[in-house]
């Protein structure tokens, strides 16, 4: 696998960082989307500090990843009991 050295640029800060060629652009996108993101609640709020707009950005990305948590785990217990009716039904198959 080849990896890569990239600079994301975040909160006026740079951050070297290796990746490998598949991973690029997925952290190049997310870098881009922390920043733009950024902006909006500096703007939104007009907020003087960065860290301030990281924290806020942090309990947002935070909060979607428990409600994506929480959702997945969900549809994982509907598929199981989806997969525990197919096999009940298929036991009662006779060949």
């Amino acid at each position: 696998m080849n990896e890569l050295s990239i600079n994301i640029h975040i909160a006026g800060r740079s951050y070297p960082l290796t990746v490998s060629e598949t991973e690029e652009e997925t952290v190049r996108t997310a870098g881009k989307l922390i920043q733009e993101r950024l902006l909006q609640y500096a703007k939104q709020f007009d907020l003087k500090d960065q860290r301030d707009a990281l924290a806020m950005l942090a309990l947002e990305l935070s909060t979607e990843n428990l409600k994506l948590k929480a959702k997945a785990e969900t549809g994982d217990e509907l598929l199981d009991k989806e997969l525990k009716a197919m096999q009940e039904l298929l036991s009662n198959v006779q060949l």
